[in-house]
């Protein structure tokens, strides 16, 4: 079992930063994918990241060379630095984690929502 605490979420102006935590305990943490997703009001949930236990980086098309996902398995911990905000409807943003080798994301945090004002 894998518990996942996310924070760093908040109000942010267009044009500027947040940076979003998550906190893991459980099992090895080092083993997982950790993802971000997000979900807009009215609006699926969204993959935004992942990043492979070998460090790999992958990202949905609107954040490239805005967000950064990052790990630092040491801390069990799993950031998502976001620059270069564009205004949005406040959405909420999870991670999650999976096993290496599997697609679906059985564990998930309960959300840290982000707003971004113009």
């Amino acid at each position: 079992q894998v518990q996942l605490v996310e924070s760093g979420g908040g109000l942010a102006q267009a044009g500027g930063s947040l940076r979003l935590s998550c906190a893991a305990s459980g099992r090895i943490f080092s083993n997982y994918v950790l993802a971000w997703f997000r979900q807009a009001p009215g609006k699926e949930r969204e993959w935004v990241a992942h990043i492979t236990s070998g460090g790999n980086t992958y990202y949905t098309d609107s954040v490239k060379g805005r967000f950064t996902i990052s790990r630092d398995n040491a801390k069990n911990t799993v950031y998502l630095q976001m620059n270069s905000l564009k205004p949005a409807a406040p959405a909420v943003y999870y991670c999650a984690a999976r096993n290496v080798g599997t697609f679906t994301y059985d564990y998930w945090g309960q959300g840290t929502q982000v707003t971004v004002s113009s």
